[in-house]
């Protein structure tokens, strides 16, 4: 056997509408999820016995069971015992609690990579389909591109990709938001009703004719998320970027997932750097952390072994 190195790309939402509540806890959901260019490097190596070990960059990342990329490492045991053990080295660049599913792309690029290193040959429908108990995000984090996901978000169907348009991805460094709670507050909080989501139904079809013809622009105007409606009250300064980046002539902007990090979908790399120099100067004496980036084809990809 021998090591591999994998990058997982990080993922936004462009629409996240929340249909309604489900037997097992989770929501149905309807998303438009978008692989972007910022990554996280995923290095495997095989180790003897069953052990896994854990390493990563970032102190506030844990290395230990709770990991999701622990948990995708031992799931894969269970499934193939005799394979062996494995190391585990993860570089975070994405940020940690962002809603930009740093952690299920990291599972998603250990599950790609025990598949490889262990000579498994399993196709991405396969992985898709281990990944899924893992969590709802992983699935689409193998393959990655464009894709509109529905169920728990796990059942997918890949759109035209929308290759290369700049992105300004913004997120305080000391401010997280948990998912669960996101939905829980909004299960407590809202529900749509028939007209409301006859509505949405239309504004969804909207979107997803936007991607299809690739219009940049009616995508910009058609971003939905329903959970702004829960995590903007309750986070001012989450509220406060997103009527900023507003403000900046951007083709659109919006919350990611369960956010907090917000992001701006913009027409030329030109004015995405002005608008990242604006909101850096706007908001200097915050823990604000933005990164410049664009909207990418694929999930996760080897890049050495």
């Amino acid at each position: 056997m021998r090591p591999y190195c994998l990058k997982a790309p990080a993922k936004i939402n462009l629409y996240l509408e929340i249909v309604g509540d489900r037997p097992d806890g989770y929501h149905e959901v309807v998303m438009v999820l978008q692989s972007i260019d910022l990554t996280d490097e995923i290095e495997l190596r095989p180790l003897r016995g069953h052990a896994i070990q854990l390493h990563c960059n970032h102190p506030q990342v844990p290395q230990d069971a709770s990991n999701l990329a622990w948990k995708a490492a031992a799931l894969m045991q269970q499934r193939y015992p005799d394979c062996g053990g494995v190391e585990i080295k993860i570089r975070k660049e994405i940020p940690v609690g962002a809603g930009l599913a740093g952690g299920s792309g990291n599972a998603a690029a250990v599950l790609v990579g025990l598949s490889l290193m262990w000579g498994l040959g399993l196709t991405h429908t396969e992985l898709q389909e281990i990944g899924s108990a893992l969590g709802s995000d992983v699935p689409f984090c193998i393959t990655g591109g464009t894709a509109l996901a529905v169920g728990r978000g796990e059942i997918l169907t890949p759109l035209p990709d929308l290759d290369g348009l700049p992105v300004v991805v913004c997120k305080f460094r000391d401010l997280s938001v948990s998912t669960a709670w996101a939905y829980q507050s909004f299960r407590a909080h809202f529900k749509h009703s028939e007209a409301e989501i006859k509505e949405l139904r239309g504004y969804s079809s909207q979107m997803l004719s936007a991607v299809a013809a690739r219009d940049f622009g009616r995508i910009g105007r058609f971003l939905y998320n329903d959970l702004e409606k829960v995590v903007l009250p309750a986070h001012e300064p989450v509220a406060q970027l997103r009527s900023y980046l507003e403000t900046q002539g951007a083709l659109g902007a919006m919350m990611s997932g369960s956010g907090p990090t917000v992001f701006a979908l913009c027409e030329s790399v030109e004015q995405a750097r002005a608008i990242e120099a604006a909101t850096r100067q706007a908001f200097t004496h915050s823990s604000l952390e933005i990164w410049l980036t664009r909207l990418c084809v694929g999930g996760v990809q080897v890049v050495d072994g």
